[in-house]
C-alpha cells in the first residue's frame, strides 16, 4: 500500500483539544463539519491548507488528553491519509485504528511542513520527495492493517462477522 501528499508539521504533545477544539466536541455531530475546525486553535485556516491524501506530521505524544473519538475522527474526515509522529497517546491510537484512520510512527525529525511524501507501508519506509530521503516506520501488525483497509472496527466486524485474520 503506497499513500501519498503533502506534510503538514506540528510538534510535541498536540493534545485531541488542540486537534478539535472542545466547544466543538458536543455542539456538532456531523464529522464532515467537525473537520472544518481541525486544529484550528493551532492554525486558524488549516483545514482550508489540507488536501484529501495529505498527512499530519508530529513530534511525541500526539493525541494526549481526552479520549473522545472526535480528535481522530475530524482527522479522517478533513481527508488526512495518516498521521505519522514519534509516538501517539495510547487512547488516541486505539480510537484511530477503531475508526480507521492510520497512525504511523517513526521520526519526524527530518521531515518539514510542505515536504511531499510517498509512504510505503509493505517497505515499511516514507520517502520524502524534496529532500530525497527515507525514514522507516515502525511496522503496524498485519491484524492492524487488516483493520485498516476494512475502513475501522465496526466494519470490520460486519464484514467478517467478527474477528478475521
Amino acid at each position: 500500500m503506497k499513500l501519498q501528499g503533502k506534510a503538514h508539521k506540528f510538534g510535541d504533545n498536540v493534545n485531541t483539544d488542540y486537534i478539535i477544539s472542545g466547544r466543538y466536541k458536543f455542539k456538532i455531530q456531523d464529522p464532515n463539519e467537525l473537520a472544518k475546525h481541525l486544529m484550528e486553535d493551532l492554525e486558524p485556516d488549516f483545514y482550508k491548507k489540507i488536501k484529501k491524501g495529505d498527512f499530519i506530521v508530529a513530534g511525541r505524544n500526539f493525541g494526549c488528553g481526552s479520549s473522545r473519538e472526535q480528535a481522530p475522527l475530524a482527522i479522517k474526515h478533513a481527508g488526512v491519509r495518516a498521521v505519522l509522529a514519534k509516538s501517539f497517546a495510547r487512547i488516541f491510537f486505539r480510537n484511530s485504528i477503531n475508526i480507521g484512520l492510520m497512525l504511523l510512527e517513526c521520526d519526524t525529525d527530518a521531515i518539514s511542513d510542505g515536504d511531499y511524501l510517498v509512504v510505503n507501508i509493505k517497505e515499511g519506509l516514507v520517502y520524502n520527495k524534496i529532500k530525497n530521503t527515507k525514514i522507516s516506520i515502525r511496522p503496524l501488525p498485519d491484524f492492524m492493517l487488516k483493520i485498516l483497509k476494512d475502513g475501522g472496527l465496526v466494519s470490520h466486524f460486519k464484514k467478517h462477522k467478527g474477528f478475521k485474520f
